[in-house]
């Protein structure tokens, strides 16, 4: 999160404009943000090795003269010199190569080479080191040498002494209290960025590497400090806009609950309560209501909507797939029809003269519910008196597209209740959601049966179709999820067509189904009805399947390829099954070469089925930036702060922000300018 956003190609003292519009690519736009620009590694050219002293696979660096050096043109044409000191000799090979390097490269010339050693038949040699032209006795440098990010255009040397030549010339002006350092054991800040872009061959290269060096821990904090002031900034400017109090008399809530067939649990009773206080405030509502699959968001958003009705307001659910939205649009008519009220579903399957009579009815205000996909959002659509917009699985929208569906009304701020089954680890809840109310549903209904997990090798589908033929002959259904719809030659993977032509051989007598994302809305809509119908024993889909889906029949699921699914993926598939009173089971079947990453992915979904456990371990092998997904378009990732490794410096700046903004609102403003400058609008969305 750099600083100041002037114009890209605007040059400042020492940076002409072809310089800084390289800089720009970089979101470097004036000397603050090159200070803050750090590096992403360090080499150590503090000191020579002897070339008889080389150990093969490690980078290291010595001092010669080149002994001799020819272009080889038999095979590929390469260069090789052999640079020589007192101990030994060392082969230098380039492939690729210019001129200058070759110049460089004269026998008689005194060099310094630095790069990865490797044992060749005569001996050792470096392929494509650093090389340098140095004088007899010329000194080493004091410090290791940083590697930045650079882009084209833009050599790490010219990058290295710009940004020295701004260490030298720039100072960055200490904004954190003494007193407030001191409490924190943080460093000086000047200090610290000094460290980091010049770090003395003394310092602690572990920790260096690890960036768990002071210096480090210094800089982490101001970045996790900057962007808990901006999202508690963006949370009070929220608050400060008006939206209309829903307090209804509750009769409408009442009838719901006691229709039922169940009773809410705990959880949503709670989550429930806490939307009905937020709706009755006369600032808009955000919250986020997560919970692990099954916990039973959807009541707890249709309790809101009928909050909603009841204040004489209209409230509209919009969902990222038809499957997910139709599940949605069932369920709530399902359930508020028998009321007398009507659920307008607006999807871009609806026929054109069904669709225009329900946007006229929600227009004119005749009808108060809708729920749908994207085609919510788009222009035709009025809804004059929203005050309340629910988005479910919010992460697979982006910013804008939330923010559309809010203004679809004609009030000033319609309150937004977002909706994820991908339950959120903490520290990534206080750093990336600090600017919304969140409600946990953290138990499931009673009556779910435990799903049991398999890993099976793909060497064993026989088997597997023994256990499918089987399940469906006593009665239950089975899914069988593909990663693919059709060939790609980048991946060898089973498809979805191919596998339900090979299942429909091998499982004669039985009925099976095909959907994917590709077919027409009304032909999935047909499958999936005669699947809940219990007319298809096998659906094979792609992951179309991943949310929404409810058959309490279907006790057995499939995965192919499964190590090359995400674990937020596998879980909410697995959910799929384990929503009826039959014991279920999902069979994870894996190909025979898995990477580190697909191993633990497999082993973490075999051994756990607590969803907010699978997301931690989920932050820990995939990292928060792609964890948060489409909220990335409304929030700057981290440079510098690991969410998985430095949650108490999240906690501490949870703390310090909340003082700061409370007594010291222009220290707040001074931190927030130097980090994030013209683009905290970003995160205002």
């Amino acid at each position: 999160m750099p600083s100041s956003a002037s114009p890209a190609r605007r040059g400042w003292p020492g940076v002409g404009t072809q310089l800084a519009g390289r800089l720009a690519r970089l979101d470097l736009h004036g000397p603050q943000d090159l200070l803050l620009h750090l590096p992403l590694r360090y080499e150590d050219e503090t000191r020579c090795v002897d070339i008889a002293a080389l150990r093969s696979g490690e980078t290291q660096q010595v001092e010669g003269e080149v002994a001799d050096c020819e272009v080889r043109l038999r095979g590929r044409r390469q260069l090789v010199a052999q640079v020589r000191d007192a101990t030994g000799s060392l082969t230098v090979r380039l492939l690729h190569f210019y001129p200058q390097q070759q110049q460089q490269l004269t026998p008689g010339r005194r060099v310094r080479v630095f790069g990865e050693v490797r044992g060749g038949m005569f001996g050792s040699e470096m392929v494509h080191p650093r090389i340098r032209s140095v004088t007899p006795g010329e000194a080493l440098p004091t410090a290791l040498t940083p590697v930045y990010p650079t882009t084209a255009g833009l050599a790490q040397s010219a990058l290295r002494k710009l940004i020295a030549r701004t260490l030298a010339q720039t100072r960055l002006d200490e904004l954190l209290p003494a007193g407030l350092r001191q409490r924190l054991d943080l460093m000086p800040l000047d200090a610290a960025i000094a460290l980091l872009h010049q770090p003395p061959p003394t310092v602690d290269a572990a920790a260096l590497e690890a960036r768990t060096h002071p210096a480090w821990r210094r800089l982490k904090f101001e970045e996790l400090l900057v962007q808990q002031l901006s999202l508690r900034k963006a949370y009070e400017a929220r608050r400060a806009r008006s939206a209309p109090p829903l307090a209804g008399d509750g009769t409408l809530c009442a009838v719901l609950r006691a229709a039922l067939p169940f009773v809410l649990t705990a959880a949503q009773q709670r989550a429930a309560a806490q939307i009905d206080a937020d709706l009755a405030e006369p600032h808009p509502m955000q919250r986020l209501l997560q919970g692990d699959v099954g916990s039973g968001k959807t009541v707890v958003a249709a309790l809101a909507m009928l909050r909603a009705v009841e204040a004489g307001w209209q409230a509209a659910l919009m969902a990222p797939t038809e499957i997910l939205a139709e599940q949605h649009f069932q369920k709530l008519s399902g359930w508020l029809a028998p009321m007398g009220l009507t659920v307008e579903w607006i999807a871009g399957s609806v026929p054109k003269k069904a669709r225009s009579a329900a946007l006229d009815r929600l227009a004119r205000g005749a009808s108060m519910l809708a729920v749908g996909t994207h085609a919510l959002i788009e222009d035709p659509v009025a809804l004059p008196r929203l005050g309340l917009a629910v988005v479910d699985e919010q992460h697979r929208f982006g910013v804008r597209q939330r923010l559309a569906l809010r203004e679809k009304g004609d009030a000033a701020s319609p309150h937004m209740l977002m909706m994820s089954a991908t339950p959120i680890p903490r520290t990534l809840a206080m750093s990336y959601y600090a600017d919304l109310d969140v409600s946990v549903l953290d138990e499931l209904p009673p009556g779910r049966t435990p799903i049991v997990t398999r890993l099976v090798s793909d060497a064993r589908r026989d088997e597997v179709l023994g256990r499918v033929r089987d399940a469906c002959v006593a009665g239950a259904q089975a899914y069988w999820v593909c990663p693919l719809v059709e060939e790609s030659e980048a991946l060898d993977l089973q498809t979805a067509i191919d596998t339900h032509a090979s299942l429909a051989a091998a499982l004669p007598g039985l009925s099976v189904g095909l959907v994917h994302g590709r077919l027409k809305a009304d032909e999935k809509r047909a499958t999936m009805a005669a699947f809940a119908a219990g007319e298809i024993d096998v659906l094979v889909a792609t992951t179309v399947i991943e949310v929404g889906v409810d058959v309490p029949n279907a006790s057995l699921m499939i995965i192919e390829h499964a190590e090359r699914f995400g674990l937020a993926q596998l879980h909410q598939l697995r959910g799929r099954v384990g929503r009826g009173s039959a014991e279920s089971a999902c069979i994870l079947l894996f190909g025979e070469a898995l990477s580190a990453t697909a191993r633990a992915r497999l082993k973490v979904i075999y051994e756990h089925t607590d969803g907010f456990m699978i997301a931690r371990e989920d932050l820990r092998i995939r990292g928060p930036g792609e964890f948060v997904g489409a909220r990335q378009s409304g929030v700057p990732l981290l440079r510098y702060a690991d969410l998985g490794e430095d949650g108490v410096l999240v906690e501490q700046a949870r703390e310090v922000a909340a003082g700061v903004l409370q007594s010291q609102r222009e220290l707040a403003e001074a931190i927030i300018a130097r980090w994030v400058g013209g683009r905290e609008a970003l995160l205002r969305a």
